[in-house]
């Protein structure tokens, strides 16, 4: 009986991969169009402004670059410019290695003039937690939630009473180029009006880590966490939405509202992707021992 059983599988398997058969979708190219990526913050030194072309979402090449646009950025409360000038593939403004840009509280206007049409974004630097401290423990796959053997880290700090605040951490392994992972919080939790001026949750704090990969003797874990504005929280949590959609119930693909507005004067009619967000910066690191 256990034979039969077993061959009348086999037949299943066997009649169902038979059916398979590879089909070449023509997907349209569709509109191609400027993409933003301009993040201005509170750290010291450099500030860099990445302006691209999208390509169709089947393209495996990278986006090119447009290297002819002028970007400046406009501190409203300060009433200072900052020209960005192009270098190396991106726009950049240095105002020295001591010297920021950023400044909490300040509201920041982006101009964007590329072609004949004009862009502005604007947003503003809200206040930052700092990071108390950054722990570990050593962790087993027989034992916990990790794939191997590895040391689970974890950042503390505290939101800041008396207002809703938005945060985005980011964290990454041994420097900069090696980014771990990203995590979002309201007043350090996932939703609003859940508490406010408490320690951020645990699921929070141990997003620093890839369970699947976690760290080892040795290696420097990096925390940095933003400030955000409600509306930067609104296009990052939707671009995350995106990217982490799948399944039966995936969301369907779409680009997220850009905040840069056409205000070519007499009307423009190009539109651009991305966002010009701003942050005030919090960052702590700690190595393995």
């Amino acid at each position: 009986m256990k034979q039969i059983r077993l061959s009348i599988l086999i037949a299943m398997v066997a009649a169902f991969t038979a059916c398979e058969d590879t089909i070449d979708i023509d997907v349209k190219k569709g509109t191609s169009y400027p993409v933003l990526d301009a993040w201005i913050t509170t750290e010291p030194g450099v500030q860099q402004i990445r302006f691209t072309q999208s390509v169709p979402y089947t393209d495996q090449a990278p986006s090119p670059v447009i290297n002819d646009a002028l970007i400046t950025l406009f501190d409203e409360t300060a009433n200072k410019s900052y020209p960005f000038t192009f270098s190396n593939g991106v726009y950049k403004y240095d105002p020295g290695d001591n010297e920021t840009v950023g400044v909490i509280g300040h509201a920041y206007r982006l101009r964007v003039e590329y072609k004949t049409e004009v862009f502005e974004a604007i947003d503003t630097i809200k206040r930052i937690t700092p990071i108390d401290s950054i722990s570990y423990k050593y962790e087993t796959s027989e034992t916990s939630f990790v794939e191997e053997d590895g040391y689970v880290a974890k950042f503390h700090a505290i939101d800041i009473e008396g207002d809703v605040d938005y945060y985005w951490m980011r964290s990454y392994r041994n420097d900069l180029q090696h980014k771990v992972s990203d995590a979002f919080s309201v007043d350090g939790y996932f939703d609003q009006s859940v508490k406010d001026g408490s320690a951020f949750i645990l699921p929070i704090q141990e997003a620093v880590t890839d369970f699947d990969k976690p760290y080892q003797k040795g290696e420097k874990v990096i925390v940095k966490l933003r400030s955000l504005t409600y509306q930067s929280h609104f296009f990052l949590t939707q671009v995350e939405d995106q990217i982490n959609s799948g399944g039966l119930f995936a969301k369907v693909l779409e680009n997220v509202k850009c905040n840069a507005v056409n205000v070519t004067s007499g009307g423009g009619k190009q539109k651009i992707l991305g966002w010009f967000g701003t942050s005030a910066v919090s960052s702590k690191e700690r190595i393995i021992e």
